[in-house]
Formats: C-alpha cells, structure tokens, sequence
C-alpha cells in the first residue's frame, strides 16, 4: 500500500522475504499514478506472482477519480502481465464487456463484493456468489464484516460449499477466525499485511503471524480447531504457547483468539467435532460452564471453568478449572526462592493470611487452591455480597476493596491480584495503594500485559517478592498441554 513505485518494490521484496505467495498492489494509494510506466515497472520487476486492486472509495478505496481511467489500468495491467487483477462486483459486468475477446490466457479476474457493515445470511451470501458467478469471474471474492463472532460460520459455510475458486473473509477482530480458517474450509487465499497495523482492511493479520504463529502452512481441512474465549482477548499470550505446542508435538491443530460475546451462541454455532478444546478467560469462565455437558468436581466446586474439551466418542463437552495450579505453583516457587527454603517441604502457603482480588473464575479458583494449601483466605471485591460468597465456600473472610487499604492484621500476607485492573491500555491503574504493600512478603498479579504491572512495580519497591502473571499462565499452559495430549 505505499505510496510510490520504488516503496512498492521495497515491500514486494520483503513480502517475497516473510514467506509470501504472491502480492497485492494496491495502485489506489500510489501518489501520481502514471499507468502504464508504474505497472511496466511493477510487474515485471515483481519477485512474486501479481494480484493488482485500483480499489475506488465506493468500495472502500483510495482512487477517487474517472472510472473509464479506473478500468482502463485494469485491462493495462492485464496486457503488462499482471497474474491477477480485481474488479468490482458493481462495474464486472461492464468490465467484462469492455474486454477484447482474446484477452490474455494467464490472467485470473476476481471479481469482489466487500461488506463494511454486517455478514449477511447463508442464502443472500449464496445468492452472492451466483452473481459474481454470472459475471464470468475466474474468481469469487466476498469480504464481510463481523458484527458477532458467530458470524464467521457463514462465510465458512458458503465456503466450503463453493463449486469454484473463492476467497471468503470476515473483517474486523470478530472476524480474525475466518482469515486464518480460510485454508481449513477450501479458501483461494487469504490477505497478511507486512506490518502491524497497517492493513488494507479491517482485522488482517500479519504474513508472520499467519506463517510464524499461526502455522498456516499446516492448516488443511482436517485441522482440530482450538481457542482462548474472553472479551478482551487481544493480548492473550496463549495462541503463543500452543501452536508452537502444537507444531513440535505433530498435532494438527490451531489455536485462536476468540473475541465471544455470548458463549452459548458461540458454542451453538460451533458445534462441529473440529472444534474441540476451548480455554476460558474473563469474563467468561461461568458462562462455559453452564455451557458444559458435564463438569469436573473441583471446576463445579470454584462455580467456573477454563478448560473445555469436546469428548471424541460422543460430542459432549466435558468442563474442568484447573486455573489455580499454575498460579500457586507460581507463588509457591516464590515464597520458597524469597525464604532460601527451595526444597522445604510442605506448602509455604499454609497458615498465612491469603487475599485474593476478584470474583472472577480465576478469582474464585485461586481462592479454592489457596484454602486446599492451608491458606487463610481473604476474598476482596468491588461488591461486598459476592465476596461474602466466594469466602463462604472456603471458610474465608470477606472485604470490599474499600477495606483493602486498611486491612492489616498480619506481616507477610500474600496478595493475589485476578482482576483486570492494571492491565493495557489502563496501565496505570492498580487495586491497592503502595502504603498497603509494605505488609505482604508476596505480591502476585494475574495480569500479563504488560508483565510488570503498577501493582509490582510498587509491591517490589515495597520490599515483596513478586510473580508475574505470565509464570502462572506458563505453568497452567505447560500443565494443560499434558492433560490433553
């Protein structure tokens, strides 16, 4: 998408360089765009194969000018050698009429239809491809966007039931799924930007993160298809850890970040076989439960989940929470570095006052496995009445965050941060005040982005130890990973 030639060169250069198969020019954003010399240049200097796009602004382009001009460069760019061009579903047929009748052999036109409002029905995308059929595409291109994740399964659907060439995509980070899952469910092709942010429409990932942490190059149709549900889910670090998982165990199988808003509806859409594990994040993780065929005591035990996996035999899904083991195992292997004490036995969590901050799922299950270790919990939250809950079902105390300041009735206490307070973009934000912090010996914060958040920059001034959240969601993860494999 730059703006002159020589940029252009520059970053068909590098797209040869991150792995892709061909590439796009957008001639729309060049500036002073002279046809015939620029394509002359562009595709024959071209390290890869061409697609050439002069997307105008009624389709959600940057060329706003003379729309005999517009189709002129197209058919240039078909003499000049060009592999692909796009045209517009609204002008193909014009287009093609406009065509010598020996046009040249090699050339493939797509003809697209983009939707920056909502993804329509199966029967209208249906309807949809007829007509770019009718047109003559060698071809078809829909692009949609995604008003809910469900969404998604609509352009799946018409996708693999495509008698000709398609690309079908959901735009925007709803529709993340549907750019990755297009080698899965028979796509043409899908679009990766070279960098971060700078896309030529919404949600497109990066060719890195297609190729390097999403393995696309693997994906096929029999892929088993994995995820992370929350809402935000943008800064998970779990697709991180288990497609490299993945890829050096031999598993067929991705795994995504899944921006749900409502997890019965998304797990009704997504009922298929090859959706068959899902993680749980906030605000979540109550909500899969209820969505569970059967739970595991200690999940029904914590009243949440954040492990779901869909049984091979019959279908059903089979809900577990074993959120905690990886942040008391944490905070232990902290206690125990902070105390030179690495191979004493017993928990060091026994007999001391644990506070927890949150209700959340992950609030609840770290509560539970403090009070399995011998723990004295303490349950602090914005509202009295579901702290006063989750105390209850661990013999616990309960507090409003109001209290937290003022609550000090031991040295050494732990904390236990499992709210998203403290996390990007609010930063700056932290649950307790630095005065309090001089009374725990450990200080841990389930937020991992950033990893050092206010509240352990503070509790480390303070003089506690401190554990991040990224070492609880390595040890769940690593433990995770063997439970299902």
């Amino acid at each position: 998408m730059a703006e002159s030639v020589d940029q252009m060169l520059v970053q068909m250069q590098k797209a040869k360089e991150f792995g892709g198969d061909l590439v796009e020019l957008r001639v729309d954003f060049l500036k002073n765009f002279v046809p015939r010399q620029d394509l002359d240049i562009l595709i024959k200097q071209a390290p890869l194969p061409t697609l050439v796009t002069f997307r105008p602004r009624w389709e959600g382009g940057q060329y706003d000018g003379n729309e005999n001009e517009r189709r002129e460069a197209l058919r240039l760019a078909m003499e000049l050698g060009a592999d692909y061009i796009d045209i517009e579903l609204k002008v193909a047929h014009d287009f093609f009429g406009s065509l010598p009748r020996e046009r040249p052999e090699h050339v493939k036109i797509i003809v697209s239809s983009h939707n920056y409002e909502r993804t329509p029905s199966v029967e209208e995308l249906s309807d949809l491809v007829a007509r770019i059929q009718a047109t003559g595409a060698d071809i078809v291109k829909i692009a949609t966007t995604a008003v809910d994740i469900i969404d998604n399964a609509r352009i799946f659907q018409v996708l693999v039931h495509s008698q000709v060439p398609m690309i079908g995509l959901v735009m925007s980070e709803k529709g993340l799924m549907s750019r990755i899952l297009a080698a899965k469910f028979g796509g043409f092709l899908t679009f990766g930007s070279l960098e971060a942010g700078v896309v030529s429409a919404p949600g497109q990932p990066t060719v890195k993160e297609l190729l390097d942490l999403y393995n696309m190059r693997l994906v096929g149709p029999d892929t088993k298809v994995h995820g992370v549900i929350g809402n935000p889910i943008h800064h998970s670090k779990s697709p991180l850890l288990y497609n490299a998982s993945f890829k050096s165990t031999g598993f067929n199988g991705i795994y995504l970040p899944l921006l749900v808003d409502d997890v019965s509806t998304f797990i009704t859409t997504y009922s298929s076989p090859d959706f068959s594990g899902f993680s749980y994040t906030i605000p979540h993780k109550e909500a899969g439960l209820k969505c569970c065929d059967e739970v595991d005591p200690i999940a029904k035990a914590i009243g949440a989940i954040n492990c779901m996996i869909r049984r091979s035999t019959d279908g059903k899904l089979i809900g577990y929470n074993i959120d905690y083991l990886g942040a008391i195992a944490a905070i232990e292997e902290g206690l125990r570095a902070s105390n030179g004490a690495t191979l004493a036995p017993g928990s060091p969590l026994a007999g001391k006052i644990f506070v927890v901050i949150g209700t959340s799922g992950a609030g609840k299950a770290l509560a539970y496995g403090a009070y399995e270790k011998g723990a004295r919990v303490v349950v602090a939250n914005h509202t009295y009445d579901e702290a006063k809950e989750v105390a209850s079902k661990v013999q616990g105390q309960a507090l409003t965050l109001a209290e937290l300041n003022d609550f000090y009735p031991d040295e050494g206490m732990i904390l236990a941060n499992m709210t998203s307070v403290g996390m990007e973009p609010r930063i700056e934000e932290t649950p307790v005040s630095k005065e309090t912090l001089k009374h725990y010996s450990l200080v841990f914060d389930a937020v991992h982005t950033p990893k050092l958040t206010r509240l352990l920059r503070e509790a480390k001034q303070s003089g506690a130890a401190i554990v991040y959240g990224t070492e609880m969601l390595l040890g769940l993860e690593f433990k995770v990973l063997r439970f299902r494999i």
